[in-house]
């Protein structure tokens, strides 16, 4: 009665199940021996796995998903499919940035006390050292990814075919540079996408000022929750159907504090039951204002510099209004004021002035990015585009036709309604981590895209003293992953890996990334490859905790799938849930709720306890509230199942079992029974695994197991194994 691996020494079958060794011991044997390496004779079977970020660890939305993941590799995996399971990380630019300038921070120096290329180095070398973090969990977790394959998106293959992508994009006029709003963090000084913003709502005011007429016949009341914008406005708004202001259209405005003559515009934009019914625009600092400014061909006027200070000198980044004029237009005390400070003095301002009609407390969503905290400032700025539309067209047709399937299939629904009101892809980042961008400029401002500065000097006939210098700034951390499907495969070179695997069967993740990835890669993966990366998606929905809420450090509901899986005692876990909180006032209510919910901490419930946790609460598409009670009774589950493996080895254990004809003739009718109750749950579990209901079939594997096979069928073995006149054929 032993638990052997091939190469290690035979020990015994130990009364007790203790997970802890028994999974790590067979997982490390399973890796060497080569076992998650593509090997089956059947068709391609293939899952690229979302890569996590190389600075963070796997938290409960990863753990589920991964074991998703796994059991759909697994599953075709024994059933003779060609399986391939994609591991690898993504370089995560502006986490993994910060992550090293903050140890250098603590060291007393800054990025640009060690320049570009130190730095750089400086991050490779934090990630070779403390980057394994994601791999070591994902080992412990189980997953049976090819490890051999494992791949970082910096990696020299990857990173040529960013730069390919990025040049033939280029090469058809869809990658091109230009001025536009984006949204900027004003302590990373970087450009952030749509998904590195945080929006919350939190408490602010509804200021009301007066706007007075050019003409003196009036004034118009205009609510702002940013009266120190007001510096940069170029027109008034009011809905078109509002007759309360319709014969002010076309009027001027002049602006207080700047004495700047603007319009009054007519746009259905306005919500007429907003405040007065008029909207100041300014487009240089509010995304709805700059689309109302394009339809009335408004000037854009910047206020802000890099640090979201009023400018202290003329700034160029606007158009169709004189710098210098906004410059001087400005009242001297608020130039350089950060916008906390402007805000207050505007507001001191117009109360003396006597424009301040009221001030209102009003609740709003104030975006933040993600990674520094800070209130980030929408800011004119050259940036690279991706021109969408083109690429949009056909990723629509290929969910529409039938070549993509999303699962739920609700979610089609949510993917049309992004794809269709698309809008271009900013995908600079002002970073020194990443792709850097293939362009280089000359001393006239002339812009060169190619594979290397040699390329580009020769495909454009350039002296060889004419001065290059190349853009500063990195590509978007998402532009990489779009092309994950492929370039893991050694796209784009036409490898035997990609003609077999490419395209995938199924990507597994959270709706949250639908638009930021999902879409991104089919987008991509049509107009590079010919074919779309991936047959179906398949939603998964969020993990919470018991109450139904998100999970948050700020709650501190926050679980750690490894604690689960290893157990942890109370002090770390305390230690754990309050360590870097954004607000530590909390700390108190934390440390009161953890220690009334984990008493003694929490216990080591294994690796399997918590996946087949996962795969019985995975109902498609729902979010899961996740209770440690269940846990530990799927934890009773594989001590029923061990208990199992235990009496069956006792009792066969030197025992001649019967094999091909004779076993069938010696069944017994509990042996028949149990066969037959084994096919059907073959069947009805190869049916769930097909329509990913994996709560299903978790089900009907409890069901078999513990209902069927232990509480009966073991049962009715013992009287016959325990029959002295029992033949050896029928005991065995």
């Amino acid at each position: 009665m032993t638990d052997e691996a091939p190469g290690n020494p035979t020990t015994p079958l130990e009364k007790a199940y203790q997970p802890a060794g028994i999974e790590q011991r067979w997982y490390a044997h399973w890796e060497s021996a080569g076992y998650f390496a593509p090997a089956g004779r059947g068709a391609p079977y293939c899952i690229m796995i979302p890569p996590p970020n190389v600075t963070g660890t796997l938290h409960m939305g990863h753990a589920f998903q991964h074991t998703l993941q796994d059991a759909l590799t697994r599953y075709h995996r024994m059933r003779g499919n060609n399986t391939l399971w994609q591991p690898g990380t993504d370089h995560a630019g502006i986490a993994t940035q910060m992550v090293v300038e903050r140890q250098l921070n603590a060291e007393g120096k800054h990025r640009r006390d060690l320049g570009r290329e130190a730095f750089v180095d400086r991050v490779w070398q934090w990630k070779h050292e403390s980057g394994g973090t994601i791999t070591r969990q994902m080992r412990r977790l189980g997953n049976s990814v090819d490890w051999s394959r494992d791949r970082f998106t910096m990696d020299d293959g990857l990173s040529r075919a960013v730069t390919e992508v990025f040049v033939r994009l280029h090469a058809e006029g869809l990658i091109y540079r230009g001025k536009r709003l984006v949204n900027w963090d004003p302590v990373l000084h970087t450009a952030l996408s749509d998904l590195e913003v945080q929006s919350e709502p939190e408490q602010g005011s509804l200021w009301h000022i007066r706007y007075p007429l050019e003409d003196g016949s009036g004034q118009l009341v205009v609510a702002t929750t940013r009266p120190e914008t007001m510096l940069g406005d170029t027109a008034v708004a009011v809905n078109p159907a509002d007759e309360r202001y319709r014969h002010l259209v076309g009027k001027k405005i002049r602006l207080p504090l700047t004495n700047r003559l603007i319009p009054v515009v007519a746009d259905d934009y306005v919500d007429r039951e907003f405040g007065s019914g008029c909207v100041k625009i300014t487009p240089g600092h509010d995304f709805n204002d700059y689309e109302v400014g394009k339809r009335h061909d408004l000037p854009l006027i910047n206020i802000f510099d890099r640090d979201a200070r009023i400018i202290s000198k003329p700034d160029a980044a606007g158009s169709g209004y004189d710098p210098a004029q906004a410059l001087a237009e400005i009242p001297a005390q608020l130039r350089g004021l950060d916008r906390g400070q402007a805000r207050q003095r505007v507001v001191a301002l117009l109360e003396e002035q006597g424009l301040m009609e009221r001030i209102d407390a009003h609740a709003l969503q104030v975006p933040r990015g993600d990674r520094s905290g800070a209130i980030l400032e929408p800011w004119l700025t050259d940036q690279w585009y991706v021109q969408i539309a083109p690429l949009a067209a056909p990723a629509i047709a290929a969910v529409e036709d039938g070549r993509i399937r999303f699962v739920p299939d609700n979610w089609a629904k949510t993917y049309y309604q992004w794809m269709n009101n698309i809008q271009d892809w900013c995908i600079s980042r002002q970073l020194w981590w990443g792709h850097r961008i293939p362009a280089w400029y000359d001393a006239d401002g002339g812009v060169y895209v190619g594979y290397s500065e040699e390329d580009v000097r020769k495909k454009h006939g350039l002296a060889p003293e004419l001065a290059l210098t190349r853009d500063e700034d990195v590509l978007d951390t998402w532009f990489s992953s779009a092309l994950w499907p492929f370039s893991t495969l050694g796209w784009p070179d036409q490898t035997e890996a990609l003609k077999t695997f490419y395209p995938g069967n199924v990507l597994v993740t959270g709706f949250d990334i639908i638009f930021f990835w999902v879409a991104r890669m089919i987008m991509l993966g049509l107009k590079f490859t010919g074919d779309v990366p991936f047959r179906e998606v398949y939603i998964t929905g969020l993990i919470r905790d018991e109450n139904g809420d998100k999970m948050s450090k700020s709650k501190g509901n926050i679980l750690d799938p490894l604690d689960l899986i290893d157990g942890i005692d109370l002090p770390s876990l305390l230690a754990k849930r309050t360590a870097g909180l954004m607000q530590p006032r909390l700390k108190p209510q934390i440390e009161k709720a953890t220690r009334k919910q984990f008493p003694n901490g929490i216990p080591d419930y294994g690796t399997d306890a918590l996946r087949f946790t996962f795969a019985a609460l995975a109902s498609t598409g729902r979010d899961i509230r996740f209770d440690l009670n269940r846990i530990e009774g799927y934890r009773h589950f594989c001590n029923k199942i061990w208990n199992a493996a235990r009496f069956v080895l006792m009792n066969v254990e030197g025992r001649e079992l019967a094999q091909g004809t004779a076993a069938i003739t010696t069944l017994t009718l509990p042996d028949r029974w149990i066969l037959s109750r084994l096919s059907k749950t073959i069947e009805a579990v190869d049916g769930h695994f097909r329509t990913y209901r994996f709560d299903l079939a978790a089900r009907a594997l409890y069901e078999f197991i513990w209902n069927e096979y232990c509480d009966w069928y073991l049962e009715l073995t013992k009287p016959i194994l325990q029959d002295a006149d029992a033949s050896a054929a029928e005991q065995a």
